[in-house]
């Protein structure tokens, strides 16, 4: 059985999220990479395969969920919006474009381990 690490890519224009986000995830046992932009996680996205992709609704270049509809012929990664504007609309969005978690900031760590492990999860059931 290959128990490969599952990658990471957390994007964030938010240089202490990321760090934070890392930190948490890699004690965990993930690999991590970090994006600051919707065109560098676009990058990454094209060069490695990532199990979990955790994307900010508000990036520099552009809105999280337009990087979500990039993304979206892309169904083997688990997409999670992270914003810090709880709103319906937000994840009525988020659901729309094709995220399948959403999490509101600031996140805890122990809500952000949670919420990776339960999704990965329920990919990889066994039948």
């Amino acid at each position: 059985m290959n128990e490969e690490k599952k990658r990471i890519l957390v994007v964030d224009d938010d240089v202490s999220i990321l760090r934070v986000f890392k930190n948490i995830l890699e004690k965990e046992g993930y690999l991590v990479e970090t994006a600051e932009t919707g065109k560098d996680a676009l990058e990454k996205i094209k060069k490695e395969k990532f199990s979990v992709c955790l994307v900010d609704v508000r990036l520099p270049d552009m809105d999280g969920t337009d990087l979500l509809l990039k993304m979206a012929n892309d169904s083997e990664i688990i997409k999670i919006i992270v914003t810090g504007f709880s709103s319906e609309e937000v994840g009525k969005k988020a659901a729309d474009y094709g995220a399948d978690d959403f999490l509101v900031k600031p996140v805890k760590a122990e809500e952000l381990v949670a919420t990776v492990r339960e999704r990965l999860g329920t990919v990889q059931h066994e039948s």
